[in-house]
């Protein structure tokens, strides 16, 4: 009988569930058959009374209250940073340990934000609440994280290529009608992006965000103080531009990254392809090399065309690519839920 097997089983909830990550939980939790003993499911209040389906059930969509929580031991929360800092109290009070994948916990000195791959220690130090990190942010420090140990990084230039699904349910939806309508010839009047997504790039995620007095956006800021805190060491320096592009699912990065030690594409792959997490794609004379599409529904951080990068000492170049719903959302947070169960000295 295997480990998992012998394990006691737990009360979980999902909040959000009818949003592209909450749905995501549902599958992968059936997929990696989490110990469920009783699953709770909420929405915001336009999806109450509606079913979602788990395994060969159909589960009844609920309303957040006070006594929502009674009985859950972990909490999945990706209902958007305000029902986060208001409930996600609420179900620690009630016994549950809350694994949030909104940003409105991330930054908290008091909260550890979380890859597993890379700070699982971090884990032990919760008190009822652990972030999930930015997506973007999660695949590239699961490949920073085998080079930092071997090299020490000490700078980082990444650029991102990010999926449009990223955006929600409804901005893809209205990504791939505007597409119609152009190839149509038709006139489209686009609600969710200031420009034209279809076709183009945009360099400002979240769409509705202003940029800071800095010139950056918050998804790009994001990514700059959130690697820092994950690898435990505040003196990378990270810099970030953060573009949509009109692909469907798994965002795709180049990262430039200088280390301290010397590090060469050949020692790069051998840290890589024995790397938790990781999945090496790197024959460019034979076209391989990662893609979004190759990406999509898996679980690995693929890795490949590492290079020197001849202007700089002890520098590389790279391309990573994940499925931003999967493990840069959901699998990470489930993922951080496995190793909560089964470490000592962490609730529940």
């Amino acid at each position: 009988m295997s480990k998992r097997a012998v394990r006691r089983h737990y009360g979980v909830a999902v909040v959000g569930v009818t949003g592209a990550v909450g749905l995501e939980f549902l599958k992968i939790l059936a997929q990696r058959r989490f110990p469920i003993k009783e699953l709770r499911v909420f929405a915001s209040n336009r999806s109450i009374g509606r079913y979602v389906r788990f395994k060969n059930s159909r589960l009844k969509v609920q309303c957040l209250t006070n006594e929502a929580f009674r009985g859950i031991d972990i909490a999945f929360f990706s209902a958007g940073g305000s029902v986060s800092k208001q409930w996600a109290p609420v179900a620690v009070r009630s016994g549950a340990v809350v694994v949030d994948n909104t940003s409105a916990f991330r930054m908290d000195p008091k909260t550890p934000l979380v890859v597993p791959e890379v700070n699982p220690q971090a884990i032990k130090k919760h008190r009822g609440i652990i972030a999930n990190p930015n997506c973007s942010t999660i695949q590239m420090v699961v490949a920073l994280k085998p080079l930092h140990d071997y090299a020490r990084i000490k700078r980082v230039i990444v650029s991102t290529y990010q999926a449009v699904s990223g955006a929600g349910l409804k901005a893809l939806d209205e990504m791939l009608r505007e597409a119609r309508s152009i190839l149509d010839n038709r006139p489209f009047q686009r609600k969710i992006f200031p420009h034209q997504m279809a076709f183009n790039a945009l360099p400002q995620i979240p769409q509705s965000a202003a940029f800071g007095r800095d010139g950056y956006t918050v998804e790009e800021t994001k990514m700059m103080r959130e690697t820092n805190k994950i690898m435990g060491d505040n003196s990378i320096k990270v810099v970030a531009t953060c573009v949509r592009v009109p692909v469907c699912h798994s965002h795709s990065e180049v990262v430039n990254i200088e280390t301290a030690r010397p590090l060469s594409p050949a020692q790069a792959r051998i840290l890589l392809r024995k790397a938790a997490g990781v999945k090496l794609l790197d024959d460019p004379s034979r076209e391989i090399y990662p893609l979004a599409v190759l990406a999509a529904g898996k679980d690995e951080v693929l890795v490949g065309r590492i290079r020197q990068d001849p202007t700089i000492k002890n520098g590389l170049t790279f391309w990573v690519v994940a499925d931003n719903i999967r493990k840069g959302a959901a699998l990470n947070a489930v993922q951080i839920a496995e190793v909560l169960i089964g470490t000592a000295g962490c609730r529940p």
